[in-house]
């Protein structure tokens, strides 16, 4: 099976990013990966082809942060330009300037917008900004739930209580399609050899994070399934802390949400239904896989937090995810508040359900798999 290796292609974007940063930036300063705002596959491949990686920075407003946007499209002949066809995946990188003594952020040069083109991506850039800065006073870690999200939890715990006959008046037996939630956790851990440092020699290179924390949520969401995902986005993700060379990272990949959920609200937003047993089985289903990943310092023996990625993929399969905690609930409510924005984000995007609708989801053997 023809299959393209997006692990590497997440390590190689990081690097152009990288690059394309201190081009902006020059030498005199240290540029480092902040987050990814969001890599989607916007056209499947057809064929086996060259690929061609390209990007530029599209906002700066001369603070310490820019944020530059990449795609990676099918190479074009020489002498002509990309074709929107061609193009396999977007993405933005958020990358932040600091000085190589204190480690603290410093001002970077604006950009000058001098075409319509450019002036409509400083505004996408913008926007990008806010939502993350909305997103960030939203967070279930200052807020709690709101009406529709309660609502829906307190369904999911009835049906909990029901499968597991607690209420003798209404025997329910847990449908073979619904997985708790704590049955699909994977974890990995490894020792950070020097081989995967960056430029600055002493830290782990963004790059090999993404990797490394991509292969792990594919293998998570195909446990979960028995089938083959197909990638479909990696959601806006953070890079709390740099990881040291020779410390050890520790990831744990959870399914965090399925769509169809277990439950959702109904047409007429006056309440919540069951879904897990529909009037047809869905064929295929979205599954979100959040990564937590932390790093142990080996000779001080401390833990910290190196950040939080969430990546969707789609499955040949109906099956739904259900929490039994309070913990795993909010982990539900977080990852479909990131579904409900990836639902808008590519519901008008050719390649992953317009593509993919056609062919029913189905690799004809003529498509390249963009999977693993």
């Amino acid at each position: 099976m023809r299959v393209i290796p997006l692990g590497t292609v997440f390590m190689e974007l990081d690097a152009l990013s990288g690059v394309i940063a201190y081009k902006h930036t020059g030498e005199y300063v240290t540029t480092v990966t902040a987050a990814v705002d969001r890599i989607t596959i916007n056209h499947p491949l057809k064929e086996l082809c060259d690929l061609e990686l390209s990007g530029q920075v599209t906002y700066a407003t001369g603070r310490s942060s820019m944020e530059i946007s990449l795609q990676v499209a099918k190479a074009p002949e020489e002498g002509t330009k990309v074709k929107k066809e061609d193009i396999l995946m977007t993405c933005a990188f958020t990358m932040v300037s600091l000085d190589p003594s204190t480690k603290k952020p410093v001002a970077i040069c604006p950009i000058k917008l001098e075409t319509a083109e450019e002036r409509r991506l400083f505004a996408l850039g913008e926007k990008n900004s806010n939502e993350k800065k909305t997103m960030a006073k939203k967070t279930l870690r200052k807020q709690t739930p709101n009406d529709e999200e309660s609502d829906l939890i307190h369904a999911m715990w009835l049906k909990q209580l029901e499968y597991h006959g607690k209420d003798p008046n209404l025997p329910t037996r847990k449908p073979e399609n619904v997985i708790y939630m704590s049955q699909t956790v994977l974890h990995s851990s490894q020792i950070m050899q020097p081989q995967y440092r960056n430029r600055h020699n002493f830290m782990i290179f963004g790059g090999f994070l993404l990797k490394q924390t991509f292969e792990l949520a594919f293998c998570c969401a195909a446990a979960f399934s028995h089938s083959r995902p197909t990638f479909v986005s990696l959601d806006p993700s953070t890079f709390e802390n740099p990881v040291p060379v020779g410390s050890v990272l520790y990831l744990t990949a959870t399914v965090a949400y399925t769509d169809p959920p277990l439950v959702t609200k109904t047409s007429a937003g006056d309440g919540v239904k069951d879904v897990s047993e529909g009037e047809g089985k869905e064929k295929y289903t979205r599954v979100q896989i959040r990564i937590d990943s932390k790093v142990r310092n080996i000779e001080h023996g401390e833990t910290k937090p190196t950040g939080q990625f969430n990546y969707t993929f789609l499955v040949e399969r109906d099956i739904r995810v259900m929490p039994q905690t309070y913990s795993e609930f909010m982990i539900w409510v977080d990852a479909r508040r990131r579904a409900e924005k990836v639902k808008t984000s590519i519901d008008g995007l050719e390649g992953v359900e317009g593509d993919w609708a056609e062919t029913g989801g189905k690799d004809d053997g003529k498509r390249v798999r963009v999977t693993e």
